[in-house]
């Protein structure tokens, strides 16, 4: 008998589970198939396994510099193994409580792999070891993997566990003295900031003659100042060129350097995971990997929708929450869209960084028309009160002509819990002068942006 659905999504991550959940409660009879574990790399090992490791890391962090405020920690020390085990306890926990969500609102779950076979006048045929499920729509959630490029040592690197990608250095439970970082991007700043406060010797080798990958210039230069004062080397406008047993090489201005490792974190990047999915079968266009679909999340066949990492766009969870929700509006007959130029990225270093919208180089790069102003958050009470020596900004880039918010960047204490503000400025047009009527809360970090606002 033919097991039909209305809707079969494929990737139970942010993307996949949130989009279950929320086709459910549409009424629509929903079939989630998930190979691994339910919360996909954000959840298992990603956004929410790193957040443990570097909250750990900040309250170390405080207890080190506790004289700067009067307080003292004499023996202050951190264990790692803990810190693990209480990282893999958070992420259990979460698990579970994404899987009951889904139970409660009626998504029939499989953990296994699923193929893409066909379409016929029913639907979409999904092979799951061998039993064939029917969806009259099919979202597409299969995430991302990391990039493993083929430089000379890496493969027997990874086999000897020397080198590790995102998933493997959340399980290490051991501090390695040296530990290198390939890639100065979100991930391999967090990682360099979680281990450099717990006492490895880190260096970062990043390709780029800058840090954060596309953060504002500006920012971005503050935060490497920030991680070189603590100690952190980093080789910038410097390519890997191979692995040994204890070292890493790299190449750098044309000369050849090698730098010791116990450990390497190989974080260049991300990668569609769209590999023996059968998207060829229903002939579902993809660029270079991955899924193409529009603002609606639609794909190039009918009734296909893909959402999260798998379309290549914004490699955020976040981003992959609001994308199946638009994919499942639209199944539904709700008219939905997503605007990407609204979407915030976080980098949870010490000090955050938080940005959405336009940055002084994609200005530039778009030969925009606008206004660039910078604000020390030394505005701020609060700041001052909670940062010694905080050399935090807020940087507010506006239309020239029509005086909107166009861009918003910050770093400093608070900045992800701050910039969702931000984000809301962007997509509903705000002016500055809609900005400045706002009554932000005293004495709060935020209230920077009104305080900037005013000297535009």
């Amino acid at each position: 008998m033919q097991k039909i659905y209305d809707l079969i999504i494929i990737g139970g991550g942010p993307a996949g589970y949130n989009a279950a959940e929320r086709a459910a409660h549409n009424g629509l009879k929903t079939l989630l198939i998930e190979k691994k574990s339910l919360g996909g790399v954000c959840l298992n090992e990603g956004c929410i396994p790193t957040k443990t490791l570097l909250y750990s890391a900040k309250i170390y962090d405080y207890a080190k510099h506790g004289n700067d405020y009067g307080v003292s920690f004499s023996d202050a020390k951190i264990d790692h193994s803990f810190v693990v085990d209480r990282k893999n306890k958070v992420v259990k926990n979460l698990v579970s409580g994404v899987a009951a969500k889904l139970k409660k609102a009626g998504v029939d779950i499989i953990y296994d792999t699923a193929c893409i076979q066909n379409k016929d006048i029913n639907g979409f045929n999904i092979d799951v070891s061998g039993t064939i499920y029917t969806g009259k729509y099919l979202l597409i959630c299969t995430g991302s993997e990391a990039v493993i490029p083929p430089i000379p040592g890496l493969k027997e690197g990874i086999a000897n566990n020397f080198c590790l990608t995102n998933r493997e250095i959340l399980d290490l439970r051991e501090i390695p003295k040296n530990f290198v970082v390939i890639g100065g991007g979100v991930i391999g700043l967090e990682m360099a900031s979680y281990f450099n406060s717990v006492g490895s010797n880190v260096t970062v080798i990043e390709m780029l003659n800058k840090i954060g990958g596309a953060v504002d210039g500006e920012i971005a230069d503050i935060l490497y100042k920030n991680y070189v004062k603590k100690g952190v080397d980093f080789k910038l406008g410097a390519k890997v060129t191979g692995f040994g047993v204890d070292f890493v090489e790299y190449e750098s201005n044309g000369e050849k350097f090698t730098v010791k490792a116990d450990k390497v974190l190989v974080s260049i990047g991300r990668k569609a995971s769209t590999a023996n999915l059968g998207l060829e079968n229903i002939k579902v266009l993809t660029e270079r990997g991955t899924i193409v679909t529009d603002e609606y999340g639609k794909t190039s066949v009918a009734n296909v929708y893909a959402a999260g990492d798998v379309n290549g766009k914004s490699m955020l969870a976040h981003t992959a929450y609001r994308e199946g929700e638009v994919c499942v509006n639209n199944i539904i007959g709700k008219k939905d869209r997503i605007n990407y130029n609204s979407i915030p990225a976080v980098i949870y270093t010490n000090p955050e960084v938080a940005g959405v919208g336009e940055t002084t180089e994609s200005v530039k790069q778009k030969g925009l028309s606008a206004d660039i102003n910078s604000i020390t958050l030394k505005y701020s009470g609060r700041y001052i009160a909670e940062n010694e020596k905080g050399d935090g900004i807020c940087k507010i880039i506006t239309d020239a002509k029509t005086k909107n918010i166009i861009g918003l960047h910050i770093i400093g204490s608070y900045a992800s819990e701050i910039i969702y503000g931000a984000a809301m400025f962007i997509d509903t047009k705000m002016r500055v002068e809609d900005v400045q009527k706002i009554v932000f809360p005293h004495p709060t970090v935020c209230e920077v942006i009104r305080e900037g606002c005013f000297m535009i």
